[in-house]
């Protein structure tokens, strides 16, 4: 399981369908079940200007929530009454070790999806996507991260279409938004 120190402690932002909050909030793993309500969380795409690579990780194998998957370089969710970018830099210090990201930016800001079930949990999300750029090499979190690797975004795009590839739903949901926007049109 994760540690208690983050995943027991922390708690996910109820919303709206259009991202709001309702004021309600909920413990972090127990809210995340067969029938999970509408909350606030992002994704982020850190990237490397040396040479146009995309930072992607493979969820740790013991994670509650898609385990084992390899999905975008962080996820997660704000705390309550916490800055969407804020979050963002707070996760990516904690899971992948990256304390600084440069030129962070909301790409997609009101991207929403709600994954079928998987191992019994539905993921469902008001999720704004961000991309940052890092040439530091990660030093992730084992209890958030199984493995990491920089790939070229046309790698990417195939890893996506693999179908024996397990790759996270929001991963392979975000890229047709994300494919031809700066700055993923560029790589």
């Amino acid at each position: 399981m994760e540690t208690s120190t983050e995943a027991e402690t922390e708690r996910v932002v109820f919303v709206s369908e259009d991202g709001v909050p309702t004021g309600e909030t909920g413990p972090k793993l127990a809210s995340h079940h067969g029938e999970t309500k509408l909350h606030l969380a992002f994704s982020c795409y850190v990237l490397r200007r040396s040479d146009r690579a995309l930072l992607i990780t493979q969820r740790a194998q013991h994670k509650k929530v898609w385990p084992g998957v390899w999905t975008n370089s962080v996820c997660g969710h704000p705390s309550p009454g916490e800055a969407l970018e804020d979050a963002v830099r707070r996760r990516a210090a904690y899971e992948l070790g990256l304390p600084q990201l440069d030129d962070l930016e909301c790409v997609l800001p009101k991207y929403r999806y709600r994954t079928p079930p998987f191992q019994g949990i539905v993921e469902n999300e008001f999720c704004p996507v961000f991309a940052a750029w890092s040439e530091r090499e990660p030093e992730p979190n084992p209890e958030e991260v199984g493995d990491w690797q920089w790939i070229p975004w046309a790698d990417y795009t195939q890893l996506l279409e693999d179908p024996v590839t397990d790759v996270s739903y929001w991963a392979r949901d975000q890229f047709a938004q994300l494919k031809d926007r700066k700055p993923f049109s560029g790589l």
